[in-house]
């Protein structure tokens, strides 16, 4: 069973290892996207947000920037899935022995979830998260990040991958994402 530090140090560790340049910050608990990017000192435009879903008896994150809200309906009709809906704080905690807000644009390896990432990532030269708890946030360029994703995905699913564009919203947040600070959804690598 994994803590939040453990994914805040598989986190670490996976990115030292393959040499890629991060910084890490410690700071005060944040639980939305806009706390987050304020003490941080960045545009809530480079946060990732990562949502955990359940589609049908499957969970699957999806990762989208912090300022664009996730089209479930879209995603639901995308996968012709019959059920879809948000992550529980207890299902979270009981998986991943993490809160809402603390969850990080990971799948496999350090989470065990299947991973979408949409393409407002790409927007920004880098990407900005909480790393598994509410007061450890990593900053890294966004094509380290893909790199990092890329290194981890199992090749079956590159189609999934890109097809993950087409599965979110690029409309503004205002306040859509459930859940105190942040929100969790399932995802697929």
């Amino acid at each position: 069973m994994m803590d939040e530090r453990s994914v805040f140090k598989k986190i670490c560790d996976l990115l030292e290892k393959n040499n890629f340049d991060f910084k890490s910050i410690e700071h005060e608990p944040t639980y939305t996207s806009e706390e987050s990017a304020k003490v941080r000192g960045e545009d809530l435009s480079i946060g990732g947000k990562a949502i955990l879903m359940k589609v049908d008896a499957n969970f699957y994150l999806f990762v989208l920037s912090a300022s664009k809200k996730l089209d479930s309906k879209r995603i639901k009709t995308q996968l012709k899935a019959k059920k879809i809906r948000f992550c529980t704080s207890q299902e979270l905690l009981d998986m991943c022995q993490l809160v809402p807000g603390s969850v990080p644009p990971f799948g496999e390896p350090i989470l065990p979830f299947k991973l979408f990432v949409d393409n407002s990532i790409l927007a920004n030269e880098k990407i900005a998260f909480n790393a598994g708890s509410l007061t450890n946030s990593i900053i890294f360029k966004t094509s380290d990040y893909l790199k990092v994703i890329e290194l981890v995905r199992e090749p079956a699913l590159k189609a999934i991958f890109s097809l993950a564009r087409i599965l979110l919203s690029t409309n503004s947040l205002k306040g859509r994402i459930g859940s105190p600070k942040g929100g969790t959804d399932p995802g697929t690598s």
